[in-house]
């Protein structure tokens, strides 16, 4: 039976990630960092699998090495999927220090201790952000990356950067991953499809920043678990792909899914555009086709339905 390393692993995506590994017969230890507000609600995502024999959960903190290693001294690991990290974009202008410790240097370790134990391959998840207001459309992999225009975008391409420089002078294994807005049931509370439910639900007010024309590859979480698994089994050396639903939708056109599944009508305050905030994002997932057999399963109308049925249980 072969390991994997999951950090943030009692996530969003990463509690997901862990239940699909333990169906396909991994052994999977997941590294959190339990001692924080979301205790509860890391505790919760993965309250169904805490049982699972093959599922080891621990309490640790990547940007602490000497934690980290003591995971890596203990167990046999054969990969290791990086998603750990601080995400969302406006937050980061606040705290870009933040962002930069963990997004930078806690990758640094893991990276360092993948090397140092030889793991099968590194998995690395980066962010549609780190292509910018890019003007050309779909975003391809081969396309400049160079205008990142927040500190979360910066910490990420130089995460991509750091998992490059691993991979040529260690022999690391190294795919990174550029998700495109990933959502589903336990994401996140801050994230715009989070709060436009509950709000739409309970008759509150939603503010949609600019007028509404913005758009956004929406990705079920489950397609983009599909992709990582699928990953683990790849000969390659380096590589960089895209994971989205190809299909981008306007802010509007959202809300307005989002109000035909709950019956009810939103209130809408429109406000001035944010800082950080792109025009567009739109995978070409043509080279995760290639190489995955990637091809995106579940709609943004059925996603919605389904994220909305685990809202209201």
């Amino acid at each position: 039976m072969e390991t994997v390393l999951v950090t943030g692993g009692a996530g969003f995506i990463g509690s997901h990630l862990c239940e699909s590994l333990l169906k396909q017969d991994y052994r999977v230890i997941c590294v959190d960092l339990l001692d924080n507000d979301l205790t509860e609600l890391k505790l919760r995502n993965v309250d169904n699998i805490l049982s699972n024999p093959n599922f080891f959960l621990y309490s640790k903190n990547i940007n602490i090495f000497e934690e980290i290693s003591s995971i890596f001294e203990s167990n046999q690991i054969d990969y290791v999927i990086n998603l750990a990290a601080k995400t969302g974009v406006r937050d980061s202008f606040l705290n870009p220090e933040l962002y930069f410790e963990t997004n930078i240097f806690g990758l640094f370790n893991v990276l360092k201790l993948a090397s140092k134990y030889k793991v099968k391959k590194f998995i690395f998840s980066s962010s549609s952000s780190v292509y910018g207001n890019n003007k050309k459309i779909p975003f391809s992999e081969n396309d400049l990356v160079e205008n990142q225009i927040s500190p979360y975008a910066v910490s990420k391409r130089s995460g991509e950067l750091l998992c490059k420089m691993f991979s040529d002078l260690n022999d690391l294994d190294v795919v990174c991953f550029r998700f495109f807005t990933v959502y589903g049931p336990r994401g996140r509370e801050d994230m715009a499809i989070s709060k436009f439910v509950r709000a739409i639900d309970s008759g509150e007010h939603i503010s949609l920043f600019g007028d509404g024309t913005s758009q956004r590859d929406y990705t079920y979480v489950s397609d983009i678990v599909d992709g990582i698994v699928a990953s683990l089994k790849l000969k390659s050396r380096f590589e960089i792909i895209n994971l989205g639903d190809s299909n981008p939708i306007t802010l509007i056109n959202l809300v307005r899914i989002i109000e035909r599944v709950l019956g009810k009508t939103a209130t809408i305050d429109f406000l001035s555009s944010q800082v950080g905030d792109v025009d567009v994002t739109f995978a070409d997932i043509s080279k995760a086709n290639k190489l995955l057999n990637y091809v995106p399963k579940v709609s943004v109308e059925t996603g919605i339905a389904k994220f909305v049925e685990w809202y209201k249980n």
